[in-house]
């Protein structure tokens, strides 16, 4: 399984809007955040930078608004899938999540010797990225629906 190499920031669409801004704003500040990997380390770049309190403000605010914009856009998106006629459409995160649960007991069983088959370590990892991002994206996005729904 060849290696991966996750996106910088920079090189995401969201990253190179916020690097002009910050550029414009303070030149020094766009080439720091050039190195980051996440808006989480962005906003502790621009936390730690040696600007004015108002820019870091806005610089913050830019990535909280998009992070915002992003699970609001996911959540019509999962209610479009719901309103749809078709089951799949309905049912694939909970199928999707129901798979990688019972393929991770299995894993964990092979693993532990109940039989003898080896898993490479890069099925293992795959497995558990899987499982992560599923679950928090199933139970998350529950959860921020709700809360949608309970401020209206």
């Amino acid at each position: 399984m060849p290696d991966k190499k996750k996106k910088k920031f920079k090189d995401t669409a969201f990253g190179k809007i916020l690097l002009g801004a910050a550029h414009i704003i303070n030149p020094a500040l766009g080439k720091l955040l050039e190195g980051v990997m996440s808006p989480k380390e962005a906003i502790q770049a621009i936390s730690e930078s040696k600007i004015s309190v108002e820019d870091k403000i806005k610089l913050q605010q830019m990535i909280y608004d998009h992070q915002n914009t992003e699970l609001e856009e996911i959540s019509k998106r999962w209610s479009s899938d719901m309103s749809s006629d078709n089951k799949l459409s309905k049912s694939i995160r909970p199928l999707s999540l129901a798979f990688v649960l019972i393929s991770t007991i299995l894993l964990i069983f092979i693993d532990s010797g109940f039989i003898n088959f080896a898993v490479d370590s890069e099925w293992k990892e795959l497995l558990k990225m899987l499982l992560i991002t599923i679950v928090a994206a199933y139970f998350g996005g529950r959860s921020y629906e709700k809360g949608q729904s309970i401020k209206k």
